[in-house]
């Protein structure tokens, strides 16, 4: 018996806008973005938005900042936590 082939074997699958599979959206930083050049360490709903749900700094690859900035994140967060604006460690922060 001969072997069929499918009738669409030759055409090719086309989208009408190209699929944006495993495509991610490319992280910005937004200090640099909104022109923030003061990080204030005594706002802690702000300095959260950094914060994981045990009080550790996010790292600069989940947060998109670039790394001047991610530094003075981070300088900000531990000067919080010792005059008592933010924990050390918790359980569910936020």
């Amino acid at each position: 018996m001969a072997s069929r082939k499918p009738r669409n074997a030759n055409q090719e699958v086309r989208f009408l806008t190209s699929p944006k599979i495993g495509h991610k959206q490319k992280k910005y930083c937004r200090f640099k973005k909104s022109g923030i050049r003061y990080i204030d360490y005594k706002d802690p709903e702000f300095l959260k938005k950094f914060l994981n749900e045990q009080g550790k700094i996010l790292p600069r690859r989940l947060t998109g900042n670039s790394l001047k900035f991610q530094r003075r994140v981070a300088q900000a967060v531990k000067r919080a936590r010792h005059i008592a604006i933010l924990p050390y460690v918790t359980d569910l922060m936020k």
